[in-house]
């Protein structure tokens, strides 16, 4: 199985930039690197690969970039040259920069690196123009269905979404994989373990382990605030986020959490979603909300697995699973919120792609009331508001999340 990524990563092979794979990790970016060179080799594509947990290959690349070159294949052909774990390299953003300005025609980038790679400014101010960025994010629902081996279900999907008239015999058995997806989320080690509890400790180990090298890597010098603050996020996700209660509640300094919350954007663990405004004095401006970028990792934090039809934060989960299909489309700039003063607030607001459009998320169709947003239908007539539920759970559900 080849992760959606995969075709857009083919066609930027050609091209002159750098490729550079990011995502938090346990995503698949390594096993994608590989299966570009599987391709690679398939197609006769001059290649080689590099994995920077080779200390042997570490020290020479790190003693002269130049070194790469005595690894490559004596070719008239371009090289592609893939690096694992870009991010152990002394000084990676020079190391790119320099192969790209000097030897770009001769070879081509392939790499994937961790947080720490991004925190660095370097890697922005150094590599501008020089790189393209795809984010592997955790599994959607597709490609949860296709490492469970569901094909049939797959196909299902995929029919329904093709035709608007397909009613599908087989929406209890989507129903039940739907729920497990929004409580375990989109991990690939997670996905493919078949037992539920073992699923539970595979969660906690990326929680913990995965985490741990964050924090490591990211410089943080007290790891269980860190850990406290997450998992104070993964609580409250959909909600307007105020440093100044984090700080107090937690007993932090008002820089350490703006710090700390950096960080966890950095490593692909949270997004915080911007205010939408054109009233400065009437909306509020300042206070971002959080979503996390994996429902299982979330249920993992706040340690709560019940089935989604018992839990009292399950408008939650749903609001954060749509965020998530969003992503999948949009900029983290392109998605942002409404709200007033006086609490009117519209769940996602897109005011600058194509087709403007709101969004709000409710649980159940039934209850949402539809006259408690005519103050922003009223004051931004040209940006359409629709609803998005889970319930009722048929057909029509999966082709209404296909157009979020």
């Amino acid at each position: 199985m080849t992760r959606q990524l995969f075709e857009k990563l083919l066609l930027h092979l050609d091209k002159k930039e750098f490729t550079i794979i990011t995502g938090a990790r346990q995503t698949g970016k390594s096993t994608l690197l590989r299966q570009i060179e599987t391709h690679c080799k398939s197609m006769q594509i001059p290649s080689v690969f590099l994995n920077l947990e080779n200390k042997a290959v570490l020290e020479n690349l790190n003693r002269s970039p130049l070194d790469i070159l005595s690894y490559i294949p004596d070719t008239e052909k371009r090289v592609v040259v893939f690096i694992d774990e870009v991010q152990y390299l002394t000084s990676p953003s020079n190391f790119l920069k320099l192969l790209y300005d000097d030897y770009s025609h001769k070879i081509k980038i392939v790499a994937t690196g961790s947080s720490a790679f991004y925190l660095d400014q370097s890697f922005t101010d150094s590599l501008a123009g020089r790189k393209r960025i795809f984010w592997l994010q955790p599994c959607n629902f597709d490609e949860y269905l296709a490492l469970r081996d569901k094909d049939e279900l797959l196909k299902e999907v995929t029919e329904i979404r093709s035709n608007d008239r397909y009613k599908t015999i087989h929406i209890e058995l989507l129903r039940r994989e739907w729920e497990d997806f929004m409580l375990f989320g989109g991990y690939p080690a997670v996905i493919t373990e078949p037992d539920r509890n073992e699923k539970i400790l595979r969660l906690a180990e990326i929680r913990d382990s995965y985490l741990k090298r964050d924090i490591l890597e990211s410089g943080v010098q007290n790891e269980t605030a860190f850990y406290n603050l997450f998992r104070l996020l993964a609580a409250q996700i959909g909600n307007l986020l105020n440093i100044n209660e984090l700080s107090v509640t937690l007993r932090m300094k008002n820089e350490t959490v703006t710090n700390y919350l950096y960080i966890l954007q950095k490593c692909f663990h949270i997004v915080l979603v911007k205010p939408f405004f054109q009233n400065i004095r009437k909306e509020l401006t300042k206070m971002p909300k959080v979503y996390l970028l994996d429902s299982g990792m979330r249920n993992s934090l706040v340690n709560n697995f019940q089935p989604i039809a018992e839990r009292i934060d399950k408008g939650m989960i749903w609001e954060n699973r749509l965020f998530n299909l969003l992503c999948e489309k949009y900029t983290n700039d392109e998605i942002l919120f409404w709200r007033t003063t006086d609490g009117n607030e519209v769940d996602f607001v897109l005011p600058n792609i194509e087709s403007p459009r709101a969004i709000e998320c409710k649980f159940d169709a039934g209850l949402a009331n539809h006259s408690k947003y005519k103050k922003f239908t009223e004051n931004y007539p040209d940006i359409p508001l629709s609803f998005c539920s889970m319930l009722p759970f048929d057909s029509d559900f999966f082709r209404e999340i296909s157009n979020v």
